[in-house]
């Protein structure tokens, strides 16, 4: 087993939902590299928060952007490179508020990442403030008097987006977390995985997931079919939590088709620069 550790000291809070992910995108990367995938073929990429403190505990390829571009650089990444497996780790406030464009295009072009979107559902490492996906009458230090919005339902937002993998897993089931994460990487196309991940200081809601959430078994789904299961949780308080495999498809990826587009078409460097000259 290879060992991912470095030097950093960890910094979450004791008890924190991350410590389940960072286990489990181990487990992840020893059973890649177990199978052929050369490490320095995986390459995370980091967005702002507690969740992207991920890249300084794993001794990989990494790369730290910026508050929510941090899917824009994966696919960069993706593009410059197609033989690398590109994971993007990033909250729920980087990919819903912040980089919401980012986030809807790259699953519309069929980009070949993996996005682990880490939803404590509020802004942690800033102690508490709203995001898109925090229930309504929450209150925290943005909303004193409680959220007055709906949350948005980041999945059904990914299937209307046309993403091409969409899964939910929960931070203290790590096997099936690993599991999810594996089949994501694998996936030719956006992969895009929430994980259910408490924040013990500010919206400690593991007693909550623990009694709502259950397993689903992987098989093949239209998106009606889908689309029924995400719409079991509306992200208040009501409805039963599926965790799993929800939603895939097979269509090409966006680099592929770009390098198609592209191929017998390199420019001719002595002629550019007599154009130049």
């Amino acid at each position: 087993m290879e060992n991912l550790e470095t030097s950093c000291p960890n910094t979450w809070c004791p008890g924190c939902g991350n410590f389940g992910v960072l286990a489990a995108v181990k487990k992840t990367v020893n059973s890649l590299l177990d199978q052929g995938v050369k490490k320095e073929n995986i390459v995370l990429v980091s967005d702002i928060g507690c969740s992207s403190k991920s890249t300084d505990y794993l001794n990989l390829n990494s790369f730290d952007s910026l508050h929510g571009r941090s899917i824009a650089t994966g696919l960069g990444i993706a593009l410059a490179n197609p033989d690398l497996k590109v994971i993007v780790v990033i909250g729920d406030g980087g990919a819903l508020n912040e980089g919401i464009a980012h986030l809807v295009h790259a699953a519309k072009r069929n980009s070949n990442i993996t996005i682990l979107m880490h939803n404590n559902r509020l802004f942690a490492l800033t102690t508490g403030q709203f995001t898109a996906v925090s229930p309504k009458g929450l209150k925290g230090k943005s909303t004193p008097e409680g959220v007055t919005e709906e949350p948005i339902n980041p999945l059904e937002l990914m299937l209307d987006s046309r993403a091409s993998f969409i899964g939910r897993s929960y931070s203290a089931k790590i096997d099936h977390m690993a599991s999810l994460i594996e089949k994501a990487v694998k996936h030719d196309g956006f992969s895009f995985i929430e994980i259910l991940q408490p924040c013990v200081s500010f919206f400690n809601n593991f007693q909550f997931y623990n009694e709502k959430v259950y397993e689903i078994e992987d098989k093949e789904r239209t998106k009606e079919e889908a689309r029924k299961l995400i719409e079991e949780w509306n992200y208040n308080s009501e409805g039963k939590i599926p965790l799993g495999l929800l939603y895939s498809q097979k269509r090409d990826t966006y680099e592929n088709l770009i390098n198609k587009s592209i191929k017998g078409k390199e420019p001719d460097i002595k002629k550019c620069l007599q154009i130049r000259l």
